[in-house]
């Protein structure tokens, strides 16, 4: 189930190069990203909302420094202990 929201831009966004389109796609992947990293939703979810594959997404999220495992110490033990 998705709704729909609209989003007042300034002008300058659409003034460096890109199109409406480009902007409308960016907007939605930084959105999507930011309530990810908050931990709002689920990698799916913001994949979802942005048009992209997880796997897609994910890359993309680590490329601008989103952590996509967030583990305690803890985990980060159990996980590596058998390395």
């Amino acid at each position: 189930m998705t709704t729909h929201l609209a989003i007042d831009l300034p002008t300058c966004l659409s003034l460096q190069g890109k199109d409406r389109a480009e902007v409308e796609q960016r907007s939605k992947f930084l959105l999507a990203l930011k309530y990810f990293e908050l931990g709002e939703i689920t990698s799916g979810q913001a994949a979802s909302m942005c048009g992209m594959s997880r796997a897609a997404f994910l890359q993309e999220a680590s490329r601008h420094g989103v952590p996509v495992i967030d583990l305690s110490e803890e985990e980060m033990a159990q996980e590596f202990a058998h390395v």
